[in-house]
C-alpha cells in the first residue's frame, strides 16, 4: 500500500491556497498572535501597523517572530517600489513581498 500526504497552505485572511503562505507572529497587549499569510497580505498587515511601529518603542523581540522593519509610515507602496526597481534594473517579482534590499536601495536614493 502507498500512502501520500499532501500539505495545503492556506492564507488565514482570504482562505486562498498557495505555496507562498508563511507564518507570521505579532503581539498586542501581552497576547501573542500567529497568522499564516501570502506576501501581499503580510504587506497589507505591515503597512497598516507601520504608523504604530514607527511611533512605538521596542521592548525586545516577541515570541520568535520576525523583527519589525523600520519603514516610514508614508513610505513607498509595494507597487511604487517595484516600478522603481524595474526602472533601475533590479529583478523583482510582480507579486509578493518586495525584498528588503530593494526597499533599502530605494530609501538610500530618495
Amino acid at each position: 500500500m502507498v500512502q501520500k500526504i499532501v500539505t495545503v497552505y492556506t492564507d488565514d485572511l482570504t482562505g486562498v491556497e498557495s505555496d507562498e503562505v508563511q507564518r507570521h507572529t505579532f503581539s498586542l497587549d501581552g497576547v501573542n498572535y500567529e497568522i499564516d499569510l501570502v506576501s501581499d497580505n503580510y504587506d497589507r498587515l505591515f503597512e497598516a501597523l507601520a504608523p504604530f511601529i514607527d511611533k512605538g518603542r521596542k521592548t525586545g523581540r516577541a515570541g520568535g517572530g520576525r523583527q519589525a522593519r523600520k519603514v516610514p509610515a508614508d513610505g513607498p507602496s509595494a507597487e511604487e517600489l517595484r516600478a522603481w526597481a524595474r526602472k533601475h534594473d533590479y529583478q523583482v517579482n510582480d507579486r509578493g513581498r518586495v525584498p528588503s534590499a530593494i526597499r533599502e536601495a530605494y530609501l538610500a536614493t530618495n
